[in-house]
């Protein structure tokens, strides 16, 4: 059987399909339709970007297009996933924060929400901190400031066993994309179910959710570019580039924050999310009942509660 092809992530539902060109390359943006009469053009009405994570794309947010109104809201496929493009290189910090302040602008906007998910999340933090300018608010799902990911995955030995075997198996050449593709995508199946809440696990929105997924990290080029982000994330820490990368993300952050996690995700645990209060003091922190990894996706209902309030206060709505 053939390799899908980047056309099964255009899926049906209350949105649009777009091709945004930013940085250098071409991104798929999936767009909420508005929900409410509205004469108030897309344009006048405030950015809300949605970030994926990890072998993921963009209808990880369905229910955040659905859900969330007031704001344009549209959800991105990361570089190297989705319909967006896959070049061989750039999936360092500096590169996707660009990206993202790349879009921000090229939708025609001069600032935005960012609301990311784990590896998009990072990508949230990265742009607030090295292009202030183009960023409102960052909201995050169990996605801690890299600083103090890092310092606790190194120094507790609970986040260190959650965190590191995953990403220190990522660094071999070409067996990690064979392992996460073979079987129709099997392994990435298996990763969603060691991190997820069982009730969500059981639904059939995840029966169709993972469908999507298995078919979408299928697609060429795909899984060898989600692997980079990993591969980058470590590598990166042996040589000055990473180097320079965490001690620019220790900047102090001044613009109003989100962290949300599931309080049973068995991968980011409570300690990196304590330490990231060093670098966001103001921010709020909260929990969500019963979720695991993808509370996003677990409790739909109740992170778009926490992030409606939390769009109302940053733009006075």
């Amino acid at each position: 059987m053939p390799p899908p092809d980047p056309s099964v992530v255009r899926i049906d539902g209350p949105w649009r399909h777009l091709e945004v060109h930013a940085n250098g390359i071409r991104f798929h943006v999936v767009e909420a339709e508005a929900l409410e009469a509205t004469s108030t053009p897309a344009i006048d009405r405030p950015l809300v970007i949605l970030l994926h994570g990890f072998g993921s794309f963009w209808w990880s947010w369905r229910h955040q297009l659905r859900g969330l109104t007031g704001a344009r809201v549209v959800a991105v496929d990361l570089r190297g996933y989705g319909g967006s493009d896959k070049p061989p290189r750039g999936y360092d910090g500096w590169t996707l924060a660009g990206d993202t302040a790349g879009l921000v602008r090229a939708l025609g906007h001069k600032a935005a929400t960012l609301i990311g998910h784990a590896d998009g999340g990072l990508v949230c933090w990265a742009t607030a901190v090295l292009h202030p300018r183009v960023v409102r608010s960052i909201a995050v799902v169990s996605s801690p400031h890299p600083v103090a990911l890092r310092a606790s995955a190194l120094r507790r030995r609970d986040q260190g066993r959650a965190l590191l075997p995953w990403m220190l198996r990522y660094q071999v050449p070409i067996w990690p994309e064979r392992s996460l593709t073979r079987h129709n995508a099997e392994e990435l199946d298996g990763l969603m179910r060691s991190r997820a809440g069982g009730k969500w696990l059981a639904s059939e929105d995840y029966s169709e959710t993972i469908a999507h997924m298995r078919r979408a990290i299928q697609i060429p080029g795909a899984a060898h570019c989600a692997l980079e982000y990993q591969r980058w994330a470590v590598r990166s820490q042996l040589r000055g580039e990473g180097r320079r990368f965490m001690r620019s993300m220790k900047r102090p952050l001044s613009v109003p924050v989100l962290h949300l996690r599931g309080d049973a995700d068995p991968y980011v645990l409570p300690d990196p999310v304590y330490r990231t209060q060093r670098y966001a003091p103001h921010g709020r922190y909260a929990s969500v009942a019963g979720a695991g990894h993808f509370a996003h996706e677990e409790a739909p209902d109740a992170v778009n509660a926490a992030l409606s309030r939390f769009l109302a206060q940053v733009y006075g709505t």
